[in-house]
């Protein structure tokens, strides 16, 4: 490991060298790509260098042992810096864990109502406003792309767009089937009913990750309505855009421009394709392991909210907190943090780079 790490001190060197150059923003393209790559590497090399500093304090400790008026001070300096050596090996294979390419990615959310009706809607409605006030606390920013309402304000479907820093990597772990236990407002004998809205996380595709062909594509417009038939538009500016060798369909009439729902649609449309080609990958590079946070399948219950409890549990890593009501209002990191921390020791795992030693190899 540490073999490795050196020759990623050396490329830094090079590229500290490089980006020094007078000539270098000659060229816009390749100073962003060089700062890019600097910016990857700085925090791997910064702690590796504080590990090689800490085995250094622990060679210089060890022969101070042998003064015996040194060696308290010895033994003291020694056992810390064992400690950070280990720390900082520990935190050396994480920063050196393959990287999700789409961490960096802004994001689509889709909700969907699911089992319970109306009921399921309403949830939807309570899960777009967690995500939101989530978004706005991090200082990101979300736009609709479409929605479908009912009548009492809940949302047979709503697509987001997520935008901000390192957004899919913190919100990756959404997708799949939220489950509500609550009395719902049109129950009139208060009984707790169960229903579930499901949840899908797209990375946002540009161009270059995905090319539709626009011969695959059939363009329809028809006039967009709301519920109960409020804010009908009278014109057709409503897109419904279908990729024929799919079948993936994607429908927009949020905006009164033809034009921008048209672009809208095409956006959520390549994300999703994209999003099916890479589920694809995956299953064929790794069919017979599973995730210990789950596979996003979006048939797989990962969360049940249980208002009577004031509970939310999460089933792929067995966390349970009573603060649903701080979580609905966007308080998530408590069991976010949870998914990213037990996805990174399910990768450990498997690359075998559990143990926390701080050995070199």
């Amino acid at each position: 490991m540490f073999e490795k790490v050196k020759s990623l001190a050396a490329r830094l060197d090079e590229l500290e060298m490089r980006l020094s150059a007078p000539d270098l923003y000659d060229d816009p393209g390749r100073a962003a790509a060089l700062l890019r790559e600097r910016n990857e590497l700085a925090p791997i090399v910064a702690v590796y260098r504080a590990h090689e500093a800490a085995r250094q304090t622990i060679a210089e400790a060890t022969e101070m042992l042998s003064d015996p008026d040194m060696r308290e001070l010895a033994q003291e300096e020694l056992a810390q810096a064992k400690e950070d050596a280990a720390r900082l090996a520990g935190e050396l294979r994480i920063l050196l864990l393959p990287k999700d390419p789409n961490d960096r990615k802004n994001i689509f959310v889709e909700i969907r109502g699911g089992a319970g009706g109306e009921e399921s809607a309403l949830f939807a409605a309570d899960l777009y406003r967690m995500y939101t006030m989530y978004a706005a606390a991090r200082g990101w920013q979300t736009e609709v792309m479409s929605k479908s309402e009912t009548e009492l304000g809940g949302y047979k479907e709503i697509v987001f767009r997520v935008a901000g820093e390192m957004v899919y990597s913190r919100l990756k772990f959404e997708s799949g089937v939220h489950r509500v236990q609550r009395v719902p407002e049109t129950e009139s004998q208060g009984r707790v009913h169960t229903s579930t809205t499901t949840v899908a996380v797209l990375p946002e595709a540009e161009e270059i990750d995905f090319y539709i062909d626009p011969k695959d594509l059939r363009i329809d417009t028809f006039r967009s309505s709301g519920a109960g038939g409020q804010h009908i538009n009278k014109t057709s500016s409503a897109i419904r855009v279908t990729h024929i060798p799919t079948n993936t369909v994607v429908e927009c009439q949020d905006e009164r421009s033809q034009h921008k729902n048209k672009d809208k649609a095409l956006r959520v449309l390549r994300s999703r394709l994209y999003e099916a080609e890479v589920e694809k990958q995956q299953a064929a590079i790794a069919a017979d392991r599973k995730s210990q946070v789950g596979t996003g399948d979006r048939s797989e219950r990962i969360r049940t909210y249980n208002f009577p409890e004031n509970r939310v549990s999460d089933h792929r890593i067995k966390l349970t907190i009573y603060k649903l009501d701080q979580f609905l209002n966007g308080e998530m990191d408590e069991i976010l943090d949870a998914l990213i921390a037990a996805d990174t020791a399910e990768k450990l795992r498997a690359g075998g780079l559990a143990a926390d030693t701080g050995s070199v190899s």
